[in-house]
């Protein structure tokens, strides 16, 4: 099966990280006394201190070494074996999809059932996030806001953040980067400039439309904590506690909401009455606004973590951006209508949400890769976070408990997928002599017995894929 494009030979991209550094600053006063005056004149100033021994900024170094356009391209029949073997596993079930194509260019290497649509689980993801990139851009942040209606008629307006700090913001966070308690602050200097220190608060959390949970998502998935309701408005996603997956609010708007008249009180405001959704009032005036991270930040958080939430919302950004409606349904069209945009072959490909998490789903392995490769081609640099920023084996996110030994540790980005019988994995390794592969391997009738063993085979196929000679457990 030839890939769709294929990328230029030749050209890799480097992930640089820039070690801590510091520096040391002087500032000098000179004062001068007037001309007029009865103080005697001070004592010549000191000289000027020196520094005594410059610090010296560390280096770039690259967190993984550039490839090598020369480095060999891995025998196909040797890599297809090794993926017939994984793939007839017993602990792998009888529907496996996988596919393995060079990155530099696009060459493919192994195709088993590559075409055949399988459920992705959370590598929908990487669609997901690379849609939001390239409708929206790397760069765009998420404002929610405050308006003002006539007299104290305050409507806090839910823009898509569904990461707000109940605190002060953080500049270095993405989960808390836009802070209530800094929206309160500038919204009660506006308010004290005007008069006013009673005010009644209402949400619009519009934005979003349609049901707040998926048809496909199990009717505990919420309540253990897998995903929130989506909402445009939310509170540290919408979490009742600071852990992975705690227990979420039932309606993170309003609990956003009564968050936020908290902190005003604490200003000094008076809010009267309860909080509850309203509309943005006719002719009303903004007076106060947060901003979020930046997509590319978001997209980041989102594949690290896996959180369905955030791509949930990520999804109905996508759809407002192309004019669609921020529903489930909105999302899942305009999430794959994004990668027909980006020139991708979407055939057999089925969105049920934008998260993974719902039954119906359905993604070819090959579009997968695909969507990797064309993430990675330096010409399309807004979507280069896609890859750069999957989860390092053995170091990041959902990937850091796996790949800890050589030679695939360190060297494999992927995004993981793991629903009841179904275990993913999609990215790129590393070979031991410097070539660049981009994989995708989906199991999704996997026996029971829990994901661990589909993830052993997976995760030696793609050791093996590095160029381990281990065998496969079991």
């Amino acid at each position: 099966m030839a890939r769709r494009a294929a990328l230029a030979a030749g050209v890799a991209t480097g992930v640089l990280v820039l070690g801590a550094g510091g520096y040391l600053t002087a500032d000098a006063y000179d004062v001068v006394p007037g001309f007029v005056t009865l103080e005697p004149v001070p004592d010549p100033p000191l000289p000027f201190p020196t520094v005594p021994g410059a610090v010296e900024a560390p280096g770039l170094e690259p967190v993984l070494d550039e490839v090598d356009p020369s480095a060999p391209v891995p025998d196909a029949a040797e890599l297809t074996a090794l993926a017939e073997a994984a793939a007839d596993h017993v602990w792998m079930g009888d529907s496996v999809g996988i596919v393995v194509a060079d990155q530099l260019t696009g060459e493919v290497l192994v195709d088993l059932d590559g075409d055949q649509p399988h459920t992705p689980a959370s590598t929908a993801k990487v669609a997901t996030g690379a849609a939001a990139l390239s409708a929206l851009g790397p760069d765009a942040t998420l404002t929610t806001s405050v308006v003002q209606g006539a007299g104290g008629r305050l409507v806090l307006v839910g823009g898509g953040d569904i990461m707000l700090a109940a605190g002060a913001g953080d500049p270095e966070a993405t989960n808390g980067r836009a802070g209530l308690a800094d929206l309160a602050v500038e919204v009660t200097r506006e308010l004290r400039l005007a008069g006013v220190t009673e005010v009644t608060l209402g949400v619009d959390d519009t934005l979003f439309s349609g049901p707040q949970a998926a048809p496909g998502w199990d009717e505990d998935v919420i309540r253990l904590g897998y995903v929130a309701p989506v909402t445009a408005l939310a509170v540290n996603i919408a979490k009742t506690r600071d852990e992975p997956y705690p227990p979420r609010h039932a309606d993170p708007s309003l609990h956003t909401g009564e968050t936020f008249a908290a902190l005003l009180r604490e200003q000094g405001i008076a809010v009267t009455g309860t909080v509850g959704r309203e509309a943005v009032p006719a002719g009303a005036r903004t007076v106060g606004a947060v901003e979020s991270a930046p997509m590319r930040e978001v997209v980041r958080y989102a594949l690290h973590t896996s959180d369905n939430a955030v791509t949930e919302a990520l999804g109905r950004m996508v759809a407002l951006e192309r004019g669609l409606p921020a529903s489930f349904q909105g999302a899942t069209r305009a999430v794959l209508a994004e990668l027909v945009r980006l020139g991708l072959d979407t055939d057999g490909a089925v969105l049920a949400d934008t998260s993974g998490l719902a039954e119906g789903s359905l993604l070819p392995p090959a579009l997968l890769v695909d969507l990797v490769l064309h993430a990675a081609d330096p010409q399309n640099a807004a979507l280069l976070p896609a890859v750069v920023d999957l989860p390092v084996a053995g170091w990041q996110g959902t990937l850091a408990g796996r790949f800890g030994s050589p030679p695939a540790s360190g060297l494999v980005r992927a995004k993981t997928g793991s629903l009841p019988g179904v275990t993913s994995l999609a990215g790129t390794v590393t070979t031991s002599s410097g070539r660049s592969l981009v994989f995708a391997v989906i199991a999704d009738d996997t026996p029971p017995g829990g994901q661990l063993g589909p993830s052993r085979v997976i995760d030696t196929f793609v050791q093996q894929l590095a160029g381990c000679s281990c065998d496969l457990p079991g």
